[in-house]
Parts: C-alpha cells; sequence; structure tokens
C-alpha cells in the first residue's frame, strides 16, 4: 500500500500516510477516502496547495466507522420505511372502574404534507371557538337571577343509567387526547363551569340558525407543489425516472443501482412500489429539484391509453381523471427519449445530440424557470442560474498562487489548481481503474483501449466532420456563413476572431524587430522574417504541376499559372 511522508491533514499527526486521492483496497472494496467524506458528511474540502493531503490510518479507521453507520442507517430507515402502514390502530386505556373498550377505533394516518392552513377572515367559528363557552356564559349570567335555579346535571352519570350495566362503553378525559384532540380542547374550555340543561337547549336552537362559517384556503410551499406535481405524473404513467446518465450507465432514482442500459433500469424498476416516490422527491432541495424521465411508448396506466408527450398526459390526467395539478408551479420533469445507439432527440424541437450532457444542457432552452438577468439564459433550476451568474457574470481577480496565472472566477481558479497543480483527475473510466483530468481524454482512451464508438459531429453542409461540438460550430460560421465579425479600423481588412484582428495589427503599427542576418532587412513578424529566408537558402518549394518550374513563395506560383498557364488556372 503506497504511502507518503508528511503531515494528516485531520489530525495533524506526522508520519507515513495514504493519499486522500488516490485509490485503495479494503477487504475487496475500493476506496477513495476524499469520495467517502463526500458520501458521509458533504464536505468539500479547500483545495489550497499548502494544506496536506494525507490521512493518517487512526483517521482513516475513524471515516470506515463513520461510513459504515451511515450505511446502516440508510438501510435501516429503508426497512422502517416499508414496514409503515397506511392504518395504525389506536388503542384507548380506561379507568378501572369502566368497562374496556372491545370495539377498536381505527384512525387513519394519511400522508404528511407540508401545508399552510390560512383563514380568509378575521376569525374562523371552528368546534374549537371560544363561541360555544361564551354562550354558556350568557346563559348562566341569567339562570344566576332566577330564585329556583336548577341542580347541575352530571351527564355522564345520567347517561350510563339509561343503558344496561356494561354494555356502554366511554372513552376517559386522556384518552380523548389522542382520539380526538379537537374535543379534548372544547372540553378543557368547559372545565370548571356550571352547565346546566337550559343552557344546552338554547344551544340547541341556535342550531337552527348557525353562524356562517369562514371559509379555509389551502396553501402549499413551492417545494411541496413540485413533489405533488411530479408524483401526479410518475405514479399514474409508465415514464421512467432516472438520475442524470453518465458515462457508465443508467442510475435508479429510487436506489441509485446503476444498469448498464435502459431495458435492465425498466425491469428493476419494477422492484419498486410507485408510491414511494414520494418520499424520494422529498429528500431533494428547491433549488435542485428536477426529475429526469424516459417518455419511450408514454401512456396513462389508469385508462391505458397511449399518449404522445409529457403535456398531453399532463392535460389528460386532469381532465379525464380529475388528478390535481397545481399549474401555478413551474415544470420539473424533463422528458427525454433513450436509444440504445446514443441518439438523444430533443422531445420538444426534435434536434438530435449525440451525447447526453449536451441535450441535457439544451433542455435548458425550453425550461426557462429561472432567467438570467445579465445576459437572458434561462435555466431549469436555481442552483443552474447561481452557477452560471458566478461562472460568468461574476468577475474578478482571482490569481492562483503557483504559476501566478490569474482567473476571473474562484471556481475557474479551483478547477486550475485541482487539474494542473494537484493532478486531481476527476473523469474516471467506466471499464478500468484509468482516471483523467479531462473529458475528452477519456473519451479518446474510451476509443483507443475499449472499442468505443467515436464521437463525431458531420456538417450537413460539406463532408467534413468534428469531434467536437465547438469545432462543427465554429467550421459553420467561419466557412459556410462567412461571419465576419472584426474590423481593421486602418484598412478594410475583415477576420473571424480577435487573435487574427491582433495578428493583422502588426502589418500597420507593428514594430520591425526581426532583421534578416544576410540583407538586413527587418520584419514586424517572426513568421513573414521565416518566409523571406527561404530566398536566401534557395528554398523553391512550390512546383509549377505544368511545367515543373519551383518558387520560393506560394504568391509567386500563382502569378506564373495566371500568366503561362491561363487555361489551367480557370478550372
Amino acid at each position: 500500500m503506497e504511502k507518503r511522508h508528511g503531515t494528516c491533514r485531520f489530525c495533524v499527526e506526522i508520519g507515513e500516510h495514504q493519499d486522500l486521492f488516490t485509490e485503495y483496497w479494503s477487504n475487496g472494496n475500493k476506496e477513495i477516502y476524499m469520495d467517502t467524506i463526500m458520501d458521509c458528511f458533504n464536505i468539500y474540502l479547500s483545495t489550497d496547495t499548502s494544506l496536506s493531503t494525507l490521512i493518517c490510518s487512526s483517521c482513516v479507521q475513524l471515516l470506515r466507522n463513520a461510513n459504515n453507520f451511515r450505511t446502516m442507517i440508510v438501510k435501516s430507515e429503508q426497512k422502517l420505511l416499508n414496514s409503515i402502514t397506511d392504518k395504525e390502530t389506536v388503542f384507548i386505556n380506561v379507568p378501572a372502574n369502566s368497562h374496556q373498550l372491545e370495539d377498536v377505533e381505527d384512525i387513519k394516518t394519511e400522508d404528511l404534507i407540508d401545508v399552510k392552513m390560512e383563514n380568509e377572515g378575521e376569525e374562523s367559528m371552528d368546534f374549537d371557538s371560544e363561541y360555544f363557552v361564551d354562550n354558556i356564559e350568557d346563559v348562566c349570567d341569567i339562570s344566576t337571577k332566577d330564585d329556583a335555579p336548577e341542580e347541575p346535571l352530571d351527564p355522564e352519570a345520567a347517561l350510563l343509567a339509561r343503558f344496561p350495566r356494561r354494555s356502554l362503553k366511554l372513552p376517559t378525559r386522556e384518552s380523548l387526547k389522542i382520539a380526538c384532540p379537537a374535543f379534548f380542547k372544547h372540553l378543557e374550555m368547559l372545565k370548571d363551569k356550571i352547565v346546566l340543561p337550559r343552557m344546552i337547549a338554547k344551544l340547541l336552537e341556535s342550531d337552527d340558525h348557525p353562524p356562517p362559517m369562514k371559509k379555509r384556503k389551502l396553501y402549499i410551499s413551492e417545494k411541496m407543489g413540485h413533489i405533488l406535481n411530479a408524483a401526479v405524473l410518475l405514479e399514474n404513467s409508465n415514464a421512467t425516472p432516472f438520475k442524470n446518465r453518465n458515462c457508465s450507465g443508467y442510475p435508479c432514482y429510487y436506489c441509485r443501482k446503476l444498469f448498464e442500459n435502459l431495458d435492465k433500469l425498466r425491469e428493476h424498476l419494477t422492484q419498486h412500489k410507485k408510491k414511494e416516490i414520494k418520499k424520494i422527491l422529498s429528500t431533494y432541495g428547491a433549488e435542485y429539484f428536477v426529475v429526469y424521465v424516459d417518455v419511450t411508448d408514454l401512456k396513462c396506466t389508469i385508462c391505458d391509453e397511449k399518449v404522445s408527450n409529457l403535456n398531453d398526459l399532463k392535460s389528460h390526467l386532469i381532465k379525464v381523471h380529475k388528478k390535481n395539478y397545481y399549474s401555478e408551479y413551474t415544470d420539473r420533469v424533463i422528458p427525454f427519449k433513450l436509444s440504445p445507439n446514443n441518439i438523444f432527440e430533443c422531445q420538444v424541437c426534435g434536434f438530435n445530440f449525440e451525447t447526453f450532457g449536451s441535450i441535457e444542457r439544451h433542455m435548458n432552452i425550453h425550461y426557462r424557470n429561472y432567467v438570467c438577468e445579465e445576459c437572458g439564459s434561462g435555466f431549469i433550476t436555481k442552483y443552474r442560474l447561481r452557477v452560471h451568474t458566478k461562472s460568468l457574470h461574476e468577475a474578478g481577480n482571482y490569481p492562483c498562487d503557483i504559476c501566478k496565472k490569474v482567473y476571473t472566477t474562484a471556481q475557474k481558479q479551483k478547477n486550475h489548481v485541482a487539474a494542473v497543480h494537484m493532478n486531481l483527475k476527476r473523469f474516471k473510466c467506466p471499464k478500468c481503474p484509468e482516471r483523467f483530468s479531462e473529458y475528452f481524454k477519456r473519451h479518446k482512451h474510451l476509443v483507443e483501449t475499449h472499442g468505443m464508438t467515436p464521437l463525431k459531429y458531420k456538417c450537413n453542409v460539406c463532408d467534413k466532420s468534428f469531434d467536437r461540438r465547438y469545432s462543427l460550430s465554429r467550421h459553420l460560421k467561419r466557412d459556410h456563413l462567412e461571419e465576419r465579425g472584426f474590423h481593421c479600423d486602418i484598412c478594410p481588412y475583415t477576420c473571424f476572431t480577435n487573435n487574427e484582428l491582433r495578428v493583422h495589427m502588426i502589418k500597420h503599427n507593428g514594430e520591425r524587430i526581426y532583421e534578416c542576418t544576410v540583407c538586413k532587412k527587418s520584419y514586424a513578424r517572426k513568421k513573414t522574417l521565416k518566409e523571406h529566408m527561404r530566398i536566401h537558402n534557395n528554398d523553391r518549394r512550390f512546383a509549377c504541376a505544368v511545367c515543373g518550374q519551383a518558387f520560393v513563395q506560394k504568391c509567386s506560383l500563382k502569378g506564373h499559372i495566371k500568366t503561362h498557364h491561363l487555361e489551367y488556372s480557370m478550372q
């Protein structure tokens, strides 16, 4: 096991320690201590190169224990959640002088929903209000003026006297706290008050004209609205939810198991109950909330009717099956059609993409839930907008402490330090333990070593193909659209990039610092001096294909062809 001498990052012990970013094997399991820290504690350690990246054996053991404890919690929590039934039986205890209940009262427990109840008005005339008590007090005031007041009535004794002994079973005050908390609260308000029959009679008469009840309006949080909307679509359709797809395969949305193809993922999803989706969705923060679904052969599972897209499914469930859908909240269920040939078609505009990452970024165009105020770019989640803002619009000077390069954002500076100076290789090959610092290096490794089909972005105008979409876009703008957005202020010259314009400007205002050692001519560019030196070296590399005469410069060859072989120059 490879070790290095240094200081432990956590307990500051000096000795031979292991590296946080290196892969190790323990009892047949592969370990990367940095990944374990992220999984257990969700802590991102600083990439400052002055800090140690080592961990001692004692801290490794503590980290393993913490990871084992976390795994045990996750498993036990899952078992407990699975064991919860839709109904819970509440047993009511009665005092010794009462008879035990033979019938058991079932209280149905509904799914817990984060709701806020708000009255539309000043007060609500509910059962637990003080309306009943106020009326009793009014009647009490009248009855005290009566010369012959009635004796207080014991309601429980009077009621029990009407039935044979042991035939009636009543709950106690303590049991009512659980069985009916609202009624228990009402009893507490009547405590130590004298209740006479005429008071009850007056209240019964008032029931013929009850006071108007204030309506209540149901409010739910934004996150709960997204959860309920996503649950309606997933529980009532065959849409296949999956985590963000990576090069290794498709992660299950419920248990995060990885599957190499979509058929195996669909087969695995039959092991999960669709009602579990609410609990899974509730674990995600509102800023990160998004659900990717495969909508291949989409249909409603209630009536088995096929639908063409996710919006049609939504309308079908609302109109036909009367499902509740909170349309005031933006869409967070994003549709994809996944195919085995790795061609991804956008379900909104029909455009095809060669990689899942490219279509994932493309979906921000259609689901503009959050819009950047600076440039107008749209994003699905608030988190993506925040990353975009920090990366592009919060510019500043962030120098590297090692090589002194300056970056516009702190994230770019951290990425530079991690990749260049710490040699942190983020991209791991899914087929072997090899790791790479760049995505394209990993893809090249997969093509050359593991025989993966290389990505090719083909031009729709000509036969050229490129290994990056950026290169294809650059080719289309330069060669076919002939975009020339940079202009010289001195001459009519135009070019495609700012770098080309900078090189051109040397022609006008550049100092002639490159001098020929033979004829003492000077030039502003080193490239021009090299071309001039061919004259002294008699380097005639440009030969005429018709007569064989050779020239030092390409312009001389073109002039020769126009003068002596005009018929060939016209072809």
